[in-house]
Parts: structure tokens; sequence; C-alpha cells
């Protein structure tokens, strides 16, 4: 078994995983994340502000420790959304390779969609159905409609909670008119999105990881819905999303954290990523709502372990 580290270098939090792969597959051995919010106060200028970058350092150098500790040479680290947009993003990886010694590989849109696809096949099974897969990201929001078998689309766009928030929400509950704005905004840059699931009719809406998880904690809390730490997928119903939904958008961020279920990390931006879902939902008929545990970093582990083994064995 060869050990490796994964880090996914997300616009809010950064995510490790370290796991052991093998010929006959990979486990996943220990996992952290640390909240950089690296798109705080700057996202939509394009910029990473100073305070920001220190963060993402400090992050970077707690996880090198980890990573040494477990004596783990193999380190796969991904930047998205928050360093692909900003004029100092490559500046930053920079920086974190020389402080480090993690190199740091700042991926497109599409190839993010690709790696949150397989982490959502490796977390659960899509059977022959045609599914929406959607995560929202501080960054970005990545939709992709496919099945067990093939991708039928996907699209990456740069709407993610931080850079909704930052935009849209100017009140504390959020307003009426701020949530028609939102809707507005939607409408128009989502219509590819749109085209899409006139075309393929997915039936199933799967949320990958994020706010999702956040929902479906709140969900399963009230529910008395028993959950275990490491599991691929949870609960989440059309019913339990509204009625959580019709909460977020009428109480404050105080009245937010009261809700069982909710934490600091999400408590600002579920209110715009909840809008966003909700959207999603009017726009087009789904018969089920499933959570997918599993994003980037679990795609990309499947994808790197899959790689390992080929490799393997083409040297024998």
């Amino acid at each position: 078994m060869t050990k490796i580290a994964i880090i996914d270098m997300g616009t809010n939090t950064f995510h490790l995983l370290l796991a052991a792969v093998g010929p006959d597959g990979y486990s996943m051995l220990y996992r952290d994340h640390e909240a950089v919010k690296i798109g705080k106060s700057g996202i939509n200028e394009g910029f990473i502000n100073p305070e920001a970058c220190q963060r993402a350092i400090d992050a970077m150098t707690k996880f090198r420790d980890i990573i040494d500790k477990n004596g783990i040479s193999s380190i796969h680290a991904f930047a998205t959304s928050a360093f692909r947009n900003a004029r100092n993003g490559d500046e930053l990886a920079k920086e974190i390779k020389s402080r480090t010694g993690i190199a740091v590989r700042i991926i497109g849109g599409d190839e993010e969609a690709d790696l949150i696809f397989e982490g959502t096949r490796a977390a659960l099974d899509l059977e022959n159905e045609v599914s929406l897969v959607m995560d929202i990201g501080a960054g970005s929001v990545e939709f992709i409609i496919g099945d067990n078998a093939r991708v039928l689309w996907k699209q990456s766009f740069e709407i993610g909670g931080q850079r909704l928030l930052e935009k849209f929400q100017k009140h504390d509950p959020i307003h009426p008119s701020e949530i028609s704005s939102l809707d507005a905004y939607f409408e128009g840059i989502l219509t590819p999105l749109l085209a899409a699931l006139a075309e393929h009719n997915p039936t199933t809406l799967v949320g990958s990881s994020g706010s999702f998880d956040t929902l479906s904690d709140i969900f399963c809390i009230r529910r008395k819905i028993p959950r275990t730490f490491d599991e691929p997928e949870t609960p989440l119903t059309r019913e339990g999303f509204y009625e959580i939904y019709h909460e977020l958008i009428t109480n404050d961020r105080e009245q937010r954290m009261k809700i069982k279920g909710m934490i600091s990390l999400r408590v600002d931006m579920i209110v715009v990523a909840s809008c966003l879902i909700r959207f999603v939902l009017e726009r087009h008929s789904f018969a089920r709502i499933r959570v997918s545990s599993y994003s980037l970093k679990e795609g990309a582990l499947a994808v790197l372990a899959k790689s390992m083994f080929l490799s393997d064995k083409q040297r024998q």
C-alpha cells in the first residue's frame, strides 16, 4: 500500500485527506480541514487579500506537518475558483510552494466538475437514472448531469456562495427584494443549465458536500435520524429542504446559529446557497434529493488510485 495526501484548496475551506492506495483499492486514513476564507473581501474584485493569503499559508503549513508526521511524500494539492480567478493566485501558489514545499495545481472549472462527479460516484450508486450533481462552493458552483456510466453535460459557474453573499445580500435576514435579485441573476447566468435540464431530464438532484451536508445535518437532527461521521450518503428530502429554507431566509445570523446542526463555517453563505438550491428545484421537477458526503478530494483519490493501479499493472 502507498500512502498519499490530497489537499482540496477551496475558496472557503482547505481540506486534507490522507489515504492508502493499493492494487485492491484504497482506504481513507485521516481527514482535516481549515476555514481559510480566502475569498472574503476580495473575491468579486479578483484579488486574494494579504490576510487571506496568510491564512492559506498557515493552513498549508499545518497540513504539511501532519503529512510529514505520517511519512507521506506523495502530495496532490488542487486549488480552485479563488486561485484561478485572482490576479495574485499564481503568486500565492508559488509562495505556498516556497514556504511548505507543496506544489499547488490550479485547476479549471471543467476538471473541478470532473473530480466532483467522480467523488459523487464513489459515494453513492447513481444507478441508470440520470441525475444532476450540484456542488456549491464559496467561489464556484459545478453542475454535472450524468449517470453511473457517463457524463452527459457539465459546466462550472463562478457564482459561489461568497460571491453571491457579497454581491446580493446586504441585509440579515435577507430582504425579499434581494431574493428576487438573486432569482433574476440565476435566470440569466444559468441559461445553459436550464437548457441542459430540459434536454436530459434528470430525475434526481444530488447535492455534493458543503451546504448540502449542513442541510442534511439539520434535517437528520429534526427527524431524529441517526448519523455517523463517515457515511458517504446522508438523507434530505424536498419537504425537509423547504422547511429549513424558509427558516434560513427569515432568521438573522444569531438565530441561524441556534439551529441544531448549523456550523459557523456555513452560517453566512448557507442563505444564498439555499436560494440557489430552491431556484433549481423550482425550474425542474426532481423526484428526489440525495446528498453525497464526497466531493472533489474523494474524486481525486478515486482518479489517482485508478491511475496508480494502471501504472503498476503496466510495469508488471
